[in-house]
């Protein structure tokens, strides 16, 4: 095992606010099966910077979209019968949303309004899709989720091409969750929650992948890892979802640094931003907050921000 890295203490940046922690309808049903009925004001996840430097977050307990201000203040943008895990943002401005209930929809930011982008694989609905994320070229992975886990490894890792072909890459996951592809693109590494691993996925010439292997084994916390993050030298962020913190690998592997929470033990969630987009924005979903800590290596740039 590794030394412990040194701590970085993350601050808060901003909070759901109280007139956002009631909502006014009929329990969603990740809250009655997930939450056993119990009113839940956020859970949330999905962090994402458009090119304002608004910050978007998905509260998959309650089917709504936030826009986070560079000021910190929180607006909702969509609210809709389903539950958005996460979200990215198209270079074009389309705002993407992994719906574990709907599958892949489509935000429209300016109306709010939500509609329907892929709802299935080859005639069968997906089991419940997570996250995702956008290669440079425009192809779109993400992960199909559902109840998967130890006992029921048949999570799946999807490829929507640029061209709109929708290719199955893996099928034997136990609980796939974020995922960030390295920076020349060679490589995806998956969270594989239940499993409490991140996997490594090497990419062939071809774009067939190979020699599918576990790049870091974690340990502890109730959840595991969840979201991913990458910086523009490869340092990879693994949000540990029930440990109350954030640790940064190097390319190797090893451990470079442990942001912890301030507030809660669920950091669920990050993505870098920021002038410098040296500042990491971290969602920790049992208080509502968004959390900061500042970094030493920029994040790499993300699909939304391509020329």
């Amino acid at each position: 095992m590794f030394a412990a890295p040194p701590v970085i203490e993350a601050s808060v940046f901003a909070e759901v606010p109280e007139h956002l922690r009631t909502v006014d309808k009929p329990p969603s049903r990740w809250i009655q099966i997930r939450r056993k009925g119990q009113k839940t004001h956020s859970f949330l996840e999905g962090p994402s910077f458009d090119r304002d430097g608004n910050l978007y977050l998905v509260d998959l307990a309650n089917g709504r979209v936030f826009k986070v201000t560079p000021d910190g203040t929180i607006n909702v943008v969509a609210d809709y019968n389903g539950e958005p895990n996460g979200l990215k943002i198209h270079k074009d401005g389309r705002i993407f949303i992994a719906d574990h209930r709907q599958g892949i929809v489509l935000l429209d930011p300016v109306s709010g309004k939500i509609e329907p982008f892929l709802t299935s694989y080859r005639m069968e609905s997906f089991k419940g899709l997570n996250d995702l994320i956008f290669a440079s070229n425009g192809d779109l992975y993400f992960t199909d989720q559902g109840d998967t886990g130890l006992s029921d490894p048949t999570g799946r890792l999807f490829c929507l091409r640029a061209g709109g072909q929708l290719d199955l890459l893996l099928d034997n996951i136990p609980s796939p969750n974020g995922l960030v592809l390295t920076p020349d693109e060679s490589t995806l590494y998956l969270a594989v929650t239940r499993a409490n691993a991140i996997w490594r996925i090497p990419f062939e010439v071809d774009q067939s992948i190979s020699r599918v292997g576990v790049f870091i084994q974690l340990s502890g916390s109730l959840a595991g890892p969840d979201g991913l993050a990458i910086d523009s030298q490869g340092r990879l962020v693994v949000c540990h979802n029930g440990l109350g913190c954030v640790w940064v690998f190097d390319s190797f592997g090893e451990p470079v640094w442990r942001i912890n929470s301030t507030t809660g033990r669920q950091t669920t969630n990050a993505a870098f931003g920021g002038p410098d987009n040296k500042t990491l924005f971290i969602t920790e979903s049992a208080t509502g907050t968004v959390l900061r800590a500042d970094l030493d290596i920029p994040g790499n740039p993300m699909y939304s921000h391509l020329e």
